[in-house]
Parts: C-alpha cells; sequence; structure tokens
C-alpha cells in the first residue's frame, strides 16, 4: 500500500465527548505539498503501520509518540480522538487513535466511568511489564464499531461493565491486535476454520478485574488490565461455543491446543509478540477457551493434555487438508505462515 495513495478526509469525526478537546481530522483543505501536516501524517500509513500481519486499521498515538515523532504533533494539539485517513487507491480505511493521557484519569475514574487503580498507582508494580498504560482510547456509542484490525473493532474488548456509563475509557495494545490477526491467518494455513475469534474477555479496568481475583478467578496483576491480553474461542461455525478445532467429533480443552500450536508458531516467526498462553476448560455456555497475551515473556499455565498429534487416525481429514500444495490461504505480511505450516 503506497502512503502517496492516501488523504484525510475534510468531514469531522463524531465528537468522543468528554471534557478534553473534541476529537477532528487533519483538513485536506490545507495548503498541499510535502511540508503539510495533510502529507506528514499520510507519510507514515505505511505497510509498516500495517503491522505484522498486514490486517492492523488503527495506530494510537500517545504523548510519548508525540515527541518521538514531531509530525504526529499537530494531530495530538487537537486532541483526543479519531484522525481518519480515507484511501483513494483502496477500500481499507485506517485511523490514527490520539490517547487520552493517563494523567487525566482523576482518582479512580476518567469521567464518570470507574477505572479503578493500577498496580504502580499503589506501589505494587513487579516489573516494567506493570506499570502504568500510556493513556486511554475514549470509546463513544458512535464510535464503538471502529475497526482496529481486519476482524476486530473497538468493542470487542471492552470492559464488561457499566453498561449504560458513555463514553467508556480501553487501553488496548497494537500488538495483541497483530498477535491475534497472525492467530486467524496462522490456523487457517494449517487447515483450521479461523474466520471469527470471539474475544470473551479484552480489556478489564482494575477495577472490574478485582472482582475476578481469587482462587478460582483471575490474577491480580492480570495481563488484561494492560490491554495486551485477551480471552478468546474460535466460532467460526456462529454457534457461539468454541469449534471442534482438531476434528475429533467433539469440542473439549484439546481444541485449545490448537491455539496453543499456532501461538507457538507465530511466537517462533516473531519474537516480538512473545507472552503468555492459558488454557481454560468449560467454564460456561461458550465451552473452553484460550487466553493470550504480549507481556513480553513466554508464560504457559493449564491443562497439561497433550493435543493428537497431525496425521493420527482422529484427524484424517485435518492432515489432509494442511498437508495439500496449494491451500495456503494467507495474505499479505501473514504470507510467511505458509512456508512454516507443516511446522508446530
Amino acid at each position: 500500500m503506497a502512503a502517496a495513495g492516501w488523504r484525510y478526509s475534510t468531514e469531522p469525526t463524531p465528537a468522543l465527548g468528554g471534557t478534553l478537546a473534541a476529537p477532528g481530522v487533519v483538513s485536506a483543505a490545507e495548503p498541499a505539498g510535502p511540508s503539510s501536516p495533510s502529507a506528514q501524517l499520510a507519510a507514515f500509513v505505511t505497510d509498516s503501520l500495517l503491522g505484522l500481519s498486514g490486517k492492523l486499521r488503527v495506530r494510537f498515538l500517545s504523548q510519548s509518540i508525540s515527541a518521538a515523532l514531531p509530525q504526529l504533533s499537530r494531530a495530538l494539539d487537537r486532541g483526543p480522538g479519531i484522525y481518519a485517513a480515507k484511501p483513494d487507491s483502496t477500500k481499507t480505511p485506517f485511523a490514527f487513535v490520539a490517547l487520552h493521557p493517563f494523567s487525566a484519569k482523576r482518582g479512580d475514574r476518567m469521567g464518570g466511568y470507574r477505572m479503578g487503580f493500577w498496580p504502580a498507582e499503589m506501589r505494587l508494580m513487579s516489573s516494567a511489564a506493570y506499570g502504568n498504560p500510556d493513556g486511554f482510547i475514549e470509546v463513544t456509542r458512535e464510535n464503538q464499531d471502529l475497526f482496529v484490525s481486519e476482524h476486530f473493532r473497538l468493542r470487542d474488548f471492552l470492559t464488561h461493565d457499566q453498561t449504560d456509563v458513555w463514553p467508556k475509557y480501553l487501553v488496548l495494545r497494537e500488538a495483541l491486535l497483530d498477535k491475534l490477526e497472525l492467530v486467524i491467518a496462522d490456523l487457517t494455513v494449517h487447515g483450521v476454520p479461523a474466520a471469527k475469534i470471539i474475544v470473551m474477555s479484552g480489556f478489564r479496568t482494575p477495577h472490574h478485574n478485582q472482582y475476578g481475583v481469587g482462587e478460582d478467578g483471575g490474577a491480580r496483576d492480570s495481563r488484561h488490565q494492560f490491554g495486551d491480553g485477551a480471552d478468546i474461542i474460535i466460532d467460526s461455525d456462529g454457534n457461539g461455543r468454541m469449534d471442534d478445532l482438531n476434528f475429533d467429533g467433539r469440542v473439549d480443552i484439546r481444541d485449545v491446543d490448537e491455539i496453543l500450536h499456532a501461538v507457538n508458531r507465530i511466537e517462533r516467526l516473531y519474537p516480538d509478540l512473545i507472552g503468555g498462553v492459558g488454557k481454560y476448560a468449560a467454564m460456561g455456555p461458550r465451552g473452553p477457551f484460550a487466553h493470550i497475551d504480549v507481556r513480553g515473556y513466554r508464560a504457559r499455565w493449564g491443562s497439561d493434555r497433550v493435543a493428537v498429534r497431525r496425521g493420527s487416525a482422529s484427524r484424517p481429514v485435518r492432515a489432509e487438508v494442511a498437508n495439500t500444495k496449494g491451500t495456503c490461504r494467507a495474505t499479505g505480511a501473514s504470507a510467511i505462515l505458509c512456508a512454516v505450516r507443516s511446522r508446530r
């Protein structure tokens, strides 16, 4: 995708609300030329911005990014919001999302939305990986359907609480989106239908997370609070439950092993996306599920059952699909997965 093919919309983006400046878009009415703000921002809409997967549709801008990349400071000067780039030559949209700084949080709230306190605020930070987030995405009824990657929207990652409170605030890392998109691509390459991932739990505010802490609940320092963890199922058949990913005729925790194998392959290819995988047996109507995160170091937990290996009698159809030449369906940056599709 050539950066030169992008222009910025002159139509205003719906206001995000809150007490800070309303969002806008970079205006194409500004003088044209390589030094105009539109041209400077457009220069950043390159293949590299689309992530390792090639599937990202947004980049989140914080004050620290503005300091490192002065070309983006004009957008942040206009306040938190969505700065939409509409392409001339492709139907794929892209947006820069300017964050509310973490310092805008007052006590345990952002506006009327209760957030709670992060470990670092209470001097319980165990490492730099558990520092305060850079900032918050403001999510409204109007912008919640914004695609943040090819398969995911802002609303997929919202905390499941305070239903009637708007705007809501979200922490989300692009690396998690990249990893989830690569999981979809990798499973597809290996003959597993994975067009639809349901995020059962994405971002959890510390306030919400504390109710799940305990022997059978979540961790006090859960990665969900930092926007880089998600609990997922693969539900390509749309029945609301985890699919039979290993084709053995039943749905159980061994299907989660297929997701684990995909993550292992992805982390070997892309060490920057290394993180945790947790395997969970059925805890409700959705069946077994996987936790995936990008915490920066390798972590594995859950059942130690070993999945049935490829080529066994229980999965003849799967083996045939996975090993047939010409069946690779990964595209763009994900096409590298085709070259390693036979490896665990």
